[in-house]
């Protein structure tokens, strides 16, 4: 009978949940994705083929037992593939809707390769657990015993949250401190609501919080409090800062107005949706309502900006990008979606500068693809004599995050940092060079996905654990 729910790729064809057309989904900020029915999901589980060398789960950065959640959803044993997704992700219905499951999990399906269509992990995922929330299976954390010991997190993005959540249930007393005035990082206000609608975040965030998590909230590490008296109070720290120092653009006019980071544009957004009252965004200067706007990037966060400016109202919207559409970085899918809701695509583009203080236009280069670079991509060349004006009223840099300066942020030179000033670390078990601190996510790795800090979190955790465990045995003796 299990075997009958299964392999049913060759007769049923892949099926995504409905997708709202796009000129109702740009009137708000709400998922643009419906929810799979029970029947649905069930049915396309089923079409996994089970294969003896799972690569979605090999090509997942937290190795999910991908094939055995999608048999027992196929099954209608819905409880027990929440057991078994929740095991090894700490976040699965954010994952479920944020991870570029294109170009990881279902990117190296089986079928897919075979030219079936992929298994939609993704929207399973998603609705496994969306589906435990509702019927009360996400139960509270309740350790079993209280420990002594405390960790500090500096940080309540993925990462940190990942590594609070396992030491939490361990029964280890956890404080997190960040910056913001609600945890979640980027989660919170990076990611647009049609993509991550907030209150997912925040029943986490309640989670964790009613599950003894303490959140040391609005707090600069450096300014309000020094890493040094975080350390002294704790005995393990986790690194978990994220980065968030954005990639500048060079050439003339470059420093005019109009011309704002991702990150400020973005967070200005998540705000005025939680209700927030943010001067910035009403006095115009993040917010693209009746402007020419131009983005420029290729990489998520580029997609996340040019989806937003369009439900803003902006009169157009343009993406440059240097390479071409195979070789940009961002989530086909997430181009898709842009496309269909009136964005244009300029590929093989970079600017050269900017017209204007406030900025009125952006100087183009049109480009083309060379050799290949060290990486394995095509280098773009300039193509001579073929400049010219985008016109632009609001310019959004999505160049990318880079690390903040944290040994001298945080006074604490002898914090060891790659030359691409990331944290060094041990990417084993996330050891710094200094004892018992930790750095997980993005500040160890830098700009990565939120699947890899959740994985690194977690391994940091069960490091921490074993040390305590380790410790307890010998006092045992």
């Amino acid at each position: 009978m299990a075997v009958e729910k299964m392999l049913k790729f060759v007769t049923v064809g892949k099926d995504m949940p409905e997708k709202r057309a796009a000129e109702t989904r740009t009137d708000d900020f709400n998922e643009i994705y419906a929810e799979y029915a029970d029947a649905k999901a069930a049915e396309q589980a089923g079409r996994c083929s089970q294969c003896g060398v799972p690569y979605c789960q090999t090509h997942c950065p937290l190795h999910n037992n991908i094939p055995d959640w999608l048999r027992l959803t196929a099954q209608g044993r819905l409880e027990e593939a929440y057991q078994l997704s929740q095991a090894t992700n700490t976040f699965p219905e954010i994952c479920g809707r944020i991870c570029p499951q294109d170009r990881l999990c279902e990117g190296n399906c089986v079928i897919e390769q075979s030219g079936h269509g992929t298994v939609t992990i993704g929207q399973v995922e998603k609705y496994i657990t969306d589906t435990a929330w509702e019927k009360g299976w996400v139960k509270p954390i309740m350790p079993a015993q209280e420990r002594p010991e405390s960790v500090g997190i500096i940080g309540a993005g993925p990462g940190g949250l990942a590594a609070a959540d396992m030491l939490r249930r361990a029964g280890v007393q956890v404080t997190i401190y960040d910056r913001y005035d609600r945890a979640g990082g980027l989660l919170t206000y990076g990611i647009p609501g049609f993509k991550l609608e907030k209150d997912i975040v925040l029943r986490r965030n309640e989670q964790l919080e009613a599950g003894g998590v303490t959140f040391v909230l609005n707090c600069n590490v450096g300014e309000d409090i020094s890493f040094a008296e975080i350390r002294e109070t704790h005995d393990f720290l986790v690194l978990a800062t994220g980065v968030y120092k954005t990639r500048d653009l060079q050439g003339p006019g470059s420093g005019a107005a109009g011309i704002v980071r991702a990150i400020d544009f973005l967070t200005a957004s998540n705000r005025v949706g939680f209700g927030d009252s943010v001067p910035e965004y009403e006095s115009g200067e993040l917010n693209a309502e009746g402007k020419k706007v131009v983005v420029i990037g290729g990489g998520d966060t580029a997609m996340d900006c040019v989806r937003t400016a369009v439900r803003q109202g902006a009169t157009s919207v343009k993406c440059l990008y240097r390479r071409d559409r195979a070789n940009m970085p961002g989530s086909q899918r997430e181009v898709q979606n842009a496309e269909e809701e009136g964005v244009e695509f300029v590929w093989l583009s970079a600017p050269k500068g900017f017209s204007g203080d406030p900025v009125t236009g952006v100087m183009v280069q049109k480009m083309r693809l060379g050799q290949p670079d060290a990486t394995g991509r095509q280098s773009p060349e300039v193509i001579e004599g073929a400049d010219y004006v985008e016109q632009a009223d609001l310019v959004i840099k999505a160049l990318g995050f880079e690390p903040e300066a944290l040994p001298t942020l945080w006074n604490t030179p002898e914090l060891e940092v790659t030359r691409w000033g990331t944290v060094k670390a041990d990417f084993r078990n996330h050891q710094t060079n200094l004892p018992g601190v930790y750095a997980v996510g993005d500040i160890q790795r830098g700009a990565s996905l939120v699947v890899w800090a959740i994985r690194d979190g977690r391994e940091a955790a069960e490091d921490i654990l074993s040390k305590l465990a380790l410790s307890a045995d010998v006092a045992a003796e």
